[in-house]
C-alpha cells in the first residue's frame, strides 16, 4: 500500500522539481500491411496506425488529470519504414511519399511525434535502405513530426563505414533544407550503434522486429528530483549519494510504471518497458548538468564529470529496476545540450568541449546528442565524429548514438534556436584536423573479438 507520506512526496515531486512522465510511446508494427503498390501500401499504413492509436493522446491526457502526474508526450513508433517499403518502393521519392502518411496520421491522432522513418544497416545496405537513407533530408524538410534513425553498427557485427561515410553526407544535406529553420531537420535525426527494438525516446524510436503487434513503453524524467534529493545530502560519502540516488530513482520509476500499466489496460494494448532514464529539458531546475554540479563539480565538463556521470547513471539503474517489472529503452542520464540548461551554461563559460561530452559518452546513455555545429562543417568530418560515437558504443557493448546539428550559417558563439523541448544551443568547436582518407576507405570496421560468444 502506499501512505500518505509517500503520497505527498509525490506530488511535491510534481509541483516543484519538475517530476513528469516524457512520453508514452506506443509501438506499432507494419509488417502486416507490406504490399507491392504504393498506393495501396500508404494507405494500409494510415489506417493501420490510425486505428491503434486513435484515442492514445486523450487517453494519456485522462490519465494525466486523474493521477495529477504530468504526460509531457504522446507519441508512435512503427516498424523501420526501409523493411515495409521495400516492395512497393522504386525510388527515394516513394519514401518520401511514406513520410508524408506518416506524418498526417501523426497530425491526425495528434501525437507530437512519429520515429521509425530508419533503416537498419549495422552489416550492409539493401537498394531500400539506401533509397530511404537518402530520401531522409528531404522526408524531415517535407513534414512536421516524422522522425528518423539510421543504426550504423553493433558489436556483434562492426560498424558499417560506408553507411557512416553517407550519414555525413546525409546529415549536411538535411541542415541546409531546413536552413531558414536553424538546420532544425538534424534535430529529428539520429545514428545509433546498438540501437534498441524498443527505445521510446526520439528521434531514435522505431518498433523492432523482435517486438508485438502493438505495444505501450514509457519514458520517465526527474532530474529535478534528483537535484532536490541530493542537495540535502551535501558533503556526505560516496555510500550516501548513491543510496540517495538509488532511492529517487525508484520513487520516479514507479510513477512512470503507474502509468504505463494504466496505459496499456485502457487501450487494450500490452505493457513493454519503462525507460530509467534522467530526460533534462531547458527549464530551469530540470538538468542533468545540475546533478553533475550537486555532487561537488563546480560546471558539467570539470574534471572528475566523467566519473560522476558514470556514478549517475548506474544508481538510477540500480534504483529503477527494482521499481518496474520490465525495463529497456537506453535507460540512465541523458546528456542533450540544448535540451540542458546547464549543459549550455557549462558550453558557453568553456567548461565543456565536444571532446569532453565523447568521453562522457562513455558511461552514460546514449552519446553526442543536439550538439549545433559550425554549418561549414565537412561531411567527412560529421562522419568521423560518428564513426568515433560508434566504436565507444561497439567496444563497450552499449547503446551510442550522434544527434548533431551543422546549422546552416552560423559559426562558433552563435546561437541555434531550435524551440519547445529541443531548446538552443551554442553554436561548439569541432577539431579542425582532417579525417578524409580515413573515412574515405570503404567496408566495414570488423566487430570487437569479445563479441565472439557463440
Amino acid at each position: 500500500m502506499i501512505n500518505f507520506y509517500e503520497v505527498n512526496e509525490t506530488n511535491q515531486m510534481i509541483e516543484k522539481e519538475n517530476l513528469d512522465v516524457r512520453t508514452i510511446t506506443m509501438g506499432i508494427s507494419l509488417l502486416d500491411v507490406i504490399d507491392s503498390d504504393l498506393k495501396n501500401l500508404n494507405r494500409k499504413i494510415y489506417e493501420k496506425i490510425y486505428a491503434a492509436a486513435e484515442n492514445l493522446v486523450a487517453t494519456g491526457d485522462d490519465i494525466g488529470r486523474e493521477f495529477g502526474i504530468p504526460i509531457v508526450n504522446k507519441r508512435i513508433s512503427v516498424t523501420p519504414i526501409s523493411l515495409i517499403g521495400a516492395a512497393a518502393c522504386k525510388c527515394a521519392d516513394d519514401f518520401i511519399e511514406i513520410a508524408k502518411t506518416l506524418d498526417k496520421v501523426a497530425h491526425d491522432v495528434g501525437v507530437n511525434f512519429i520515429g521509425g522513418y530508419s533503416a537498419l544497416v549495422a552489416k550492409g545496405t539493401t537498394r531500400a535502405d539506401e533509397m530511404l537513407i537518402n530520401s531522409i533530408p528531404q522526408a524531415l524538410a517535407v513534414t512536421e513530426r516524422v522522425c528518423a534513425s539510421v543504426n550504423l553498427g553493433s558489436t556483434k557485427t562492426g560498424i558499417n563505414m560506408d553507411s557512416v561515410r553517407l550519414m555525413g553526407e546525409i546529415i549536411l544535406k538535411a541542415a541546409d533544407l531546413t536552413k531558414e529553420r536553424d538546420s532544425l531537420g538534424c534535430a529529428k535525426l539520429v545514428v545509433f550503434c546498438n540501437a534498441p527494438d524498443d527505445n521510446p525516446f526520439m528521434a531514435g524510436a522505431f518498433h523492432g522486429v523482435t517486438e508485438t503487434d502493438t505495444v505501450i513503453n514509457v519514458g520517465v524524467s526527474g532530474p529535478g528530483v534528483v537535484k532536490t534529493a541530493l542537495s540535502k545530502v551535501r558533503g556526505e560519502s560516496f555510500e550516501v549519494l548513491c543510496e540517495t540516488i538509488k532511492k529517487t530513482a525508484f520513487k520516479v520509476t514507479r510513477v512512470g510504471q503507474l502509468v504505463a500499466k494504466e496505459a496499456s489496460r485502457r487501450l487494450n494494448v500490452p505493457f513493454g518497458i519503462v525507460d530509467l532514464s534522467l530526460a533534462p529539458t531547458p527549464a530551469v531546475g530540470d538538468s542533468v548538468a545540475d546533478i553533475l554540479c550537486e555532487m561537488g563539480l563546480e560546471y558539467a565538463g570539470a574534471p572528475g564529470t566523467t566519473a560522476a556521470l558514470a556514478l549517475l547513471n548506474d544508481q538510477v539503474k540500480k534504483g529503477g529496476v527494482m521499481a518496474s517489472s520490465y525495463v529497456g529503452g537506453l535507460s540512465g542520464a541523458f546528456i542533450p545540450v540544448s535540451e540542458d540548461q546547464g549543459m549550455i551554461d557549462a558550453v558557453t563559460a568553456g567548461a565543456l568541449t565536444l571532446e569532453k561530452l565523447e568521453a562522457m559518452t562513455c558511461v552514460c546513455s546514449v552519446g553526442l546528442d543536439m550538439i549545433a555545429i559550425p554549418g561549414d562543417t565537412k561531411a567527412t568530418t560529421i562522419a568521423g565524429i560518428i564513426a568515433d560515437e560508434m566504436a565507444i558504443g561497439m567496444i563497450n557493448q552499449k547503446t551510442t548514438a550522434v544527434r548533431v546539428i551543422p546549422v546552416a550559417g552560423k559559426k562558433i558563439g552563435d546561437v541555434a534556436e531550435f524551440g519547445g523541448l529541443l531548446g538552443y544551443a551554442p553554436i561548439m568547436k569541432v577539431n579542425p584536423f582532417s579525417c578524409d582518407d580515413f573515412i574515405k576507405r570503404s567496408g566495414r570496421i570488423p566487430a570487437p573479438i569479445h563479441s565472439f560468444k557463440n
